[in-house]
C-alpha cells in the first residue's frame, strides 16, 4: 500500500475527530497580538509544511489544519506520524479570523450567502498574508517571519501546500507547482475522477496566464506566484499595486528547499452552476456570476443587513442555482489533495 493510500486510510477517521488538539508551540504574536499557534508532530521521512488561513475569508482549510493537529497526536495518527515530520501552522491570520467572525459560525456544516455577502472581509495586496513574505524588514507582517522562521528551522521540505478556498466556483480547483506537473498528472487524473464520482464538477477556467494562472488541465492550473502578480498589474499602468507583492508561502519555502512540491488547495463555498461550459476567456456564465453576485452584494450593503434583503438574496440565488458546498465535501478534497501530494514527492505509485 502506497504513503497515499495510507493517508487516505485515515480520511474517515479524520473527518470525523472530535478529540482535543494537542497545546500549539507559540512562535509569535499576531500584529493584533493574538497568538500564533503552530505544531511540529511526526519523526517520518517526508518534511511536509501545511499552512491555513493567509486568507481569512477561506475558513475550511483552518477547519481541516484543526482536525488534523487533534488527530496526528492522538493514537491513530501514528501511522501520519510515522510516515513524515509535520509543521503545521493552523490559521496563520487569527486577526483575519476574528473580524470574518460573524459568518464563520465554529462548526457550521454549510455558510449562509447572505451572511457571506454581508460580513465577508479580505485583506488587499499590501495587506495580503500570502503575498507577504521575505526576510527582515521586507516581511509584511509579524505573521510571515514567524512562519518562514518557523518553516526555515525545520530545514528542506518535500512538500508545501497552503490551504486555500474561493467564496464562489463551479466546484473543487487545484493548483500545481509548474514545475512538477508532469510528476503530478497521473495523479491529478485520480483527483478528478474523485470529485466525478462524488458529483461534483472541476471549476474550470482558461486565464491565459493572467497573474501567473496556467491551465494544465481541467481543473487544474498553476500556482500564482509574485512575479507573475507584479507584471500583471505593471501592465495595467498600477506600480502601486505592483509593489505591494512580496514572495508568496510557496516561493518562500521553495527560496531554501531546492525543488518542493508546492500546492495550493481551492474549494468553493458556494457552487456556481455552469462556469467551465464555455472556457472562454471570458466565459460567458462565470462574467454573468460574477455581475449576479455584485448585484446581491450591493443590495445587502445598501440595506445595511437588513434581514429581509438577506432573505430575499438568499432565496435569488437558490433559485439561480447557487447552492452551498458541504465544509466536510470541502475538507475531503483538500486531503485528498494533501495525499496526492505526498505520493508524488514519495515517489511510489499506487
Amino acid at each position: 500500500m502506497s504513503h497515499a493510500m495510507d493517508l487516505r486510510h485515515h480520511a474517515s477517521a479524520l473527518l470525523s475527530f472530535q478529540g482535543p488538539a494537542p497545546e500549539a508551540e507559540v512562535i509569535d504574536r499576531s500584529r493584533a497580538g493574538r497568538p500564533l499557534g503552530a505544531y511540529r508532530i511526526g519523526t517520518g521521512s517526508l518534511a511536509i509544511n501545511l499552512v491555513g488561513g493567509c486568507h481569512a475569508d477561506e475558513p475550511v482549510g483552518p477547519r481541516l489544519l484543526d482536525k488534523l493537529v487533534g488527530y496526528l497526536a492522538s493514537p491513530a495518527g501514528d501511522g501520519l506520524r510515522s510516515l513524515g515530520r509535520w509543521s503545521i501552522i493552523p490559521h496563520i491570520n487569527p486577526d483575519g479570523a476574528a473580524v470574518n467572525a460573524p459568518w464563520q459560525p465554529e462548526n457550521a456544516e454549510v455558510y449562509d450567502f447572505g451572511l457571506l455577502l454581508q460580513h465577508r472581509v479580505r485583506e488587499l495586496p499590501g495587506d495580503d498574508i500570502e503575498f507577504g513574505f521575505g526576510t527582515g524588514a521586507a516581511a509584511l507582517r509579524p505573521e510571515n517571519t514567524a512562519a518562514l522562521d518557523f518553516w526555515r528551522s525545520a530545514g528542506p521540505v518535500d512538500l508545501h501546500v497552503s490551504m486555500h478556498g474561493m467564496s464562489v466556483a463551479a466546484g473543487p480547483y487545484f493548483l500545481v507547482e509548474e514545475g512538477w506537473w508532469p510528476r503530478f498528472e497521473s495523479h491529478a487524473e485520480g483527483l478528478a475522477r474523485e470529485v466525478a464520482a462524488a458529483g461534483y464538477t472541476l471549476h474550470d477556467v482558461e486565464r491565459l496566464g493572467e497573474k501567473g494562472f496556467h491551465r494544465l488541465a481541467p481543473g487544474f492550473c498553476t500556482r500564482p506566484d509574485s512575479g507573475a502578480m507584479r507584471d500583471h498589474f505593471m501592465a495595467l499602468d498600477d506600480e502601486a499595486t505592483a509593489g505591494r507583492f512580496r514572495p508568496s508561502s510557496m516561493e518562500a519555502v521553495r527560496s531554501f528547499s531546492g525543488d518542493p512540491l508546492t500546492l495550493v488547495t481551492e474549494m468553493p463555498l458556494f457552487i456556481t452552476p455552469g462556469v467551465g461550459v464555455t472556457l472562454g476567456p471570458p466565459d460567458p456564465r462565470l462574467e454573468d456570476w460574477k455581475h449576479r453576485i455584485a448585484g446581491w452584494l450591493a443590495r445587502i450593503k445598501r440595506s445595511e443587513g437588513d434581514p429581509e434583503v438577506l432573505s430575499a438574496v438568499r432565496t435569488e440565488a437558490g433559485a439561480e442555482g447557487l447552492r452551498p458546498m458541504p465544509v466536510r465535501d470541502q475538507m475531503e478534497f483538500q486531503w485528498s489533495f494533501i495525499c496526492s501530494g505526498v505520493q508524488a514527492v514519495s515517489g511510489r505509485g499506487e
